[in-house]
């Protein structure tokens, strides 16, 4: 992780709307039934948010939590203050917490966390820096705006289609308010040992690699070679069935992979960098999601 600067929270402490076409936190991106995705309102949510995240990452899924962690049940780091966070609400699920009795509180069952690079070019650049050298990718792309996504995560009961739409609509929609041309983001295979994962890293090294433009490598102390098998020797539906829904959803949807993985022994993962520039996004998700809004879960 870069530096150990602290900001002041990017949320405000009331519901906002709309100002100069900006989207603001508070402002709802589309509602399904219960379901609605919008940007969280204040630190309370984003403390729900955290405590999503430490259920699905440390409790269910093989994290190791550490200090502060262990101690408050929440995923939190230095990040979180800078970021927005993506929510999806369940608004009949009221959240469990002692509030007012005449407060209603849906309760958060997914979140993204988003990174604009204006908002990590003033401290501690992308979190994603801390496992891929982005420097060079960035600087061959002067002209165009990254948008870092990461800490994805579902509730089990929701890991449905809808919600999975829901967060790619919430997440272009804020790509279109803040005109960002590129995501990016860390994205994890559960493992760390990487000879078990040789079929579908060496699969996305095959078929997904990102070509030279848009490539980035993993740091040399942690770089982990992907290409452990011959293309020709691969079982593509095989690794298509051992990657995890999230990066094979990126693929379909144009991403590339950056060059190398780097295993996580935190969070019990081996990672890859996911580089989706938005024009490259089929168009068949535009079509699926119509106009101004459209594109789920965990890195």
């Amino acid at each position: 992780m870069q530096g150990t600067n602290i900001f002041r929270p990017s949320w405000p402490v009331h519901p906002l709307r709309w100002r100069n076409g900006a989207v603001l936190p508070g402002t709802s991106f589309a509602r399904l039934n219960s379901l609605e995705v919008r940007l969280a309102r204040n630190p309370l949510e984003v403390r729900q948010a955290q405590k999503l995240r430490y259920h699905v990452f440390y409790e269910e899924m093989s994290a190791v939590p550490r200090g502060a962690a262990r101690l408050g049940k929440r995923d939190a780091d230095l990040f979180d203050s800078v970021c927005d966070h993506l929510l999806v609400l369940d608004h009949e699920a009221e959240d469990k917490r002692k509030l007012a009795r005449w407060r209603r509180n849906p309760q958060i069952v997914g979140t993204y966390r988003l990174l604009r690079q204006d908002v990590a070019e003033l401290g501690s650049g992308f979190y994603s820096q801390g496992e891929f050298d982005l420097a060079p990718l960035v600087a061959r792309h002067r002209q165009h705006r990254f948008l870092e996504l990461g800490r994805s995560c579902v509730l089990k009961p929701y890991r449905t289609k809808r919600t999975l739409e829901l967060l790619w609509q919430g997440i272009m929609s804020y790509v279109r308010q803040h005109d960002l041309t590129v995501m990016i983001g860390c994205a994890s295979l559960a493992g760390t040992d990487p000879r078990e994962l040789a079929l579908p890293l060496s699969f996305l090294h095959h078929h997904a690699r990102a070509p030279m433009p848009w490539r980035a490598r993993a740091h040399p102390s942690r770089y982990v070679e992907m290409n452990m098998m011959e293309k020709e020797d691969i079982d593509t539906r095989a690794a298509l069935r051992a990657l995890p829904p999230l990066i094979k959803g990126y693929i379909r949807a144009g991403a590339y992979i950056g060059d190398g993985a780097v295993v996580d022994h935190q969070f019990g993962t081996t990672d890859v960098l996911i580089v989706l520039p938005v024009a490259a996004i089929e168009k068949r998700y535009a079509a699926h999601f119509g106009p101004g809004d459209e594109l789920a879960a965990a890195s």
